[in-house]
């Protein structure tokens, strides 16, 4: 039965959001558990049912008899009015039963302008917002995931985070907290139990004071905390061994479409090429392989197991995998009978085949997308990107010799020392990419060539964490340079530079953003990813109730002496090479990536990957 009454649903959009019952989605006893996770993703289902890492860690802490992992998505405001007119709490989607009892309420944070999303949803729960004011066997709340990686702006409101690869930090979290719920100890006591596991960390126990004109004075252990076990360092966890890694065999289908409706499935973890602007290049190293056996068999379970008709290969540059082309003929052996097409996404222009691409999609065929990132090579040499306007063209030509009409070309606007010459980069090179389809494509169809501009923002953990962000007006005043420069022939798509002002504040903030997450939210706040839900005015309204300044995280820029908010958290990659790796950027030098040359970074302390691969 279902928790929200057929009447409500009749009047909602999607109920099939709420319903759960989907294929794979697992049904235990409560009474035959010790744990209930509610596995919270901070966005509407039809994004969360697209992200893996829901689906592996799901299927992962259901494996165990003790406990049930339930999913549990923000309801769309449609719903919630519905919700808090009768007083309905939010619910888990196996059980349809309010969550306010659960052990765990877990968030996944992906994405900064879900922060919000994650107050509203505790409100909704009917537990406290703040960490202070959970007691007893009120449900502890946890978060993890690359946003996290700077876990300050939610500190007040979360109890632990799990920094890093969560495979096997999770299920030792789970097993303290058994014996803790055994022992009958006070809450707290579960708290210092988990401070002790690797890649854990318990804002509670940590304080924050701040200079005069703002920066942090000092990050350290509260006197009260410092026999608790706390670390003053919080060292992420990597899973070394990706091959003996967890992978579900299963995976949930839904009911409705979703974002992603495919196989998703991660053929290693990483990133060698050292992409000055991209966080996830950097916290997620070393990189990490998947054999070809293995991911064969998962192939082969999952196709058997959820029905899809495509599988997504996944990783942040898929066509680094060192046995690509093995990879996929055997893929194609298994699965081309059964009309199961390949996706490739996150291919370099660099390396990209055209024999690659035949076989990726020999069943049907879809776009392609580049990503230059930058217009002209100086700037492409700025961010490390080590790709050449020839290498575009060169793949272009080949992609339209191949069959292939619509390209997309991503690029960054606001990237360190751009400058008006370099956008108009972007017009000349998407100018060339036409030209490349005039004189060797089909004809008989028209070229869809689109350039995408998104804003530059600059994130912890990266050699661009220092640098200011644009202002709102530099922003607007780039992309229109951009938009009146390009032919009619080219579309043109951009990104709100209000989103992200916000994203890159949020990004780098320190704890006192949670002032102003809370304030916003009381608002009216909330799916802040969302155009329509988005109120810029609302957040700069709260910033000033709670004497603080938007420019002050976002357009700054800091020394390299200044300690960041996120200096407590070793993500391996050390910060002297951040800085070099700045100063390289000023000087526009090349750094060769982590399989050609071992640049130093850090990650070698993890003695895993590829920094123990390539020795």
């Amino acid at each position: 039965m279902s928790y929200i009454s057929d009447e409500i649903l009749m009047q909602v959009e999607k109920p099939s959001r709420y319903t759960g019952g989907e294929w794979n989605s697992v049904i235990k006893n409560k009474e035959e558990v010790d744990i209930r996770f509610g596995f919270c993703f901070p966005d509407v289902y039809d994004i969360a049912m697209s992200h893996l890492g829901i689906k592996i860690l799901y299927q992962l802490l259901n494996e165990r008899a003790d406990t049930w992992c339930e999913r549990v998505f923000a309801p769309w405001p449609d719903l919630e009015g519905h919700m808090r007119k009768n007083h309905l709490k939010l619910f888990g989607l196996e059980s349809q039963e309010a969550i306010t009892n659960f052990d765990f309420i877990g968030f996944t944070l992906q994405y900064e302008m879900s922060y919000t999303n994650i107050i509203n949803m505790l409100d909704l729960a009917g537990v406290p917002v703040f960490s202070k004011d959970r007691t007893g066997t009120m449900p502890f709340v946890i978060a993890g995931g690359p946003a996290g990686i700077n876990p300050e702006p939610l500190a007040d409101f979360v109890d632990l985070y799990n920094l890093g690869d969560g495979e096997e930090m999770l299920p030792e979290v789970m097993d303290v907290y058994i014996m803790w719920k055994k022992s009958g100890e006070p809450r707290i006591e579960f708290l210092k139990m988990a401070a002790k596991i690797d890649g854990v960390y318990v804002p509670a126990f940590y304080e924050t004071t701040y200079n005069e004109d703002g920066t942090i004075k000092s990050f350290a252990i509260k006197e009260e905390a410092k026999g608790y076990g706390a670390k003053a360092v919080i060292q992420k966890r990597i899973v070394k061994d990706l091959d003996t890694a967890y992978f579900p065999d299963k995976m949930v289908v839904p009911f409705t479409s979703v974002v992603h409706d495919r196989i998703m499935m991660e053929i290693f973890r990483g990133c060698s090429r050292g992409c000055r602007f991209c966080q996830a290049g950097f916290i997620y190293r070393p990189v990490r392989e998947r054999s070809v056996d293995t991911l064969v068999n998962i192939a082969e379970k999952l196709v058997n197991s959820t029905g899809y008709e495509e599988i997504s290969m996944l990783s942040l540059s898929t066509s680094d995998y060192s046995s690509l082309i093995e990879l996929t003929d055997k893929l194609l052996e298994k699965v081309e009978a059964k009309k199961v097409n390949l996706g490739l996404p996150s291919l370099r222009v660099d390396t990209f085949s055209l024999e690659l691409m035949e076989k990726a999609q020999k069943v049907r065929k879809s776009g392609l997308t580049f990503a230059p990132e930058a217009g002209s090579q100086r700037l492409r040499d700025v961010i490390n990107k080590g790709i050449t306007e020839e290498d575009l063209l060169r793949s272009a030509e080949l992609a339209f010799k191949g069959g292939w009409n619509s390209i997309k070309l991503y690029f960054m606007l606001g990237l360190p020392t751009e400058t008006d010459e370099d956008i108009l980069g972007i017009v000349d090179l998407a100018k060339k990419v036409l030209e490349v389809y005039d004189r060797v494509g089909n004809r008989a169809r028209k070229p869809e060539i689109t350039v995408s501009a998104s804003t530059f923002v600059p994130k912890p953990f990266t050699p661009f964490q220092w640098v200011p962000q644009l202002s709102k007006d530099e922003i607007i005043r780039r992309q229109q340079l951009l938009k009146n420069a390009l032919p009619r022939k080219i579309s043109y798509g951009w990104h709100d530079p209000q989103t992200s002002l916000l994203e890159a504040t949020l990004s780098r903030g320190d704890r006192r953003i949670g002032q102003v997450l809370y304030k916003v939210w009381q608002k009216g706040a909330k799916f802040d990813s969302w155009s329509e839900y988005m109120k810029f005015d609302r957040w700069m309204e709260a910033f000033a109730d709670c004497g603080l300044r938007a420019d002050f995280y976002n357009s700054r820029e800091r020394s390299l002496d200044e300690i960041l908010p996120w200096d407590h958290v070793d993500i391996g990659v050390t910060r002297k090479f951040l800085e070099n790796e700045y100063k390289k950027a000023l000087a526009g030098e090349l750094t060769p990536n982590c399989m050609v040359k071992c640049s130093g970074c850090g990650v070698t302390v993890y003695g895993g990957g590829i920094c123990v691969d390539n020795i």
